[in-house]
């Protein structure tokens, strides 16, 4: 069908060409018959060689046309599903790292008080030196294998801290009762100042380094 199609539109234009080789005058005609003769003739073998391609559509190109442009589609659909897949597990990620820091900041949030709690307790009335001396005492035995591995643990340790056993630990805690000084020291603490080396004790009236009315030893 396609073929038929194609060559009868050739024959239409080889007919044209005639139509306007035949237009030329008589006297043109006359007087140059072979360069006219020869003229028509290219053309036509022009016009029946650029259509050659046309005549040249077959069933089967038209076949693997249709095949490359059906992989190719599937080759966008999986494109697009692999991008979206891609997507969807970076904002998992993402969603999962902004998940754990938000937590460890709250747990070191919860360190912080807790700190700054027992810091208070212990030395609210001492010099700020003092203070963050408390706060270094409590990291060296969570860094001690001595000592439970946690601040939480080290604090509650049974017989260790007078204020977390008799209760008023735990009531400036849940108050927050403890001052802004006390918490700056729990920071400075927690973030690793040290005035005292790797002393794991201190108290009133014994030995050691002196910072305000403690000794730490």
């Amino acid at each position: 069908m396609i073929k038929n199609k194609k060559f009868n539109s050739v024959v239409a234009m080889v007919s044209a060409c005639s139509l306007m080789t035949v237009g030329f005058t008589s006297e043109a005609a006359s007087a140059q018959p072979e360069a006219h003769m020869a003229m028509g003739t290219r053309d036509v073998q022009q016009i029946m060689k650029l259509d050659s391609n046309m005549l040249e559509i077959t069933p089967e190109t038209l076949m693997v046309s249709t095949k490359e442009k059906i992989e190719e589609e599937q080759r966008r659909k999986i494109e697009e599903v692999e991008q979206r897949e891609r997507e969807a597990r970076e904002k998992a990620e993402r969603e999962a790292r902004e998940k754990e820091q938000q937590e460890a900041a709250a747990l070191q949030s919860q360190y912080q008080e807790l700190m700054a709690s027992i810091i208070f307790c212990e030395a609210g009335n001492q010099p700020y030196e003092g203070q963050v001396a408390v706060g270094a005492v409590i990291m060296n035995r969570v860094r001690s294998s001595a000592y439970p591995n946690s601040i939480e643990a080290v604090i509650y340790q049974s017989g260790q801290f007078g204020p977390a056993s008799t209760g008023w630990l735990d009531r400036v805690r849940s108050s927050r009762g403890y001052t802004a000084t006390a918490m700056q020291a729990a920071n400075d603490a927690l973030a690793g100042a040290n005035p005292i080396g790797g002393c794991l004790y201190f108290d009133q009236g014994g030995y050691g380094m002196k910072i305000g009315a403690h000794y730490f030893h």
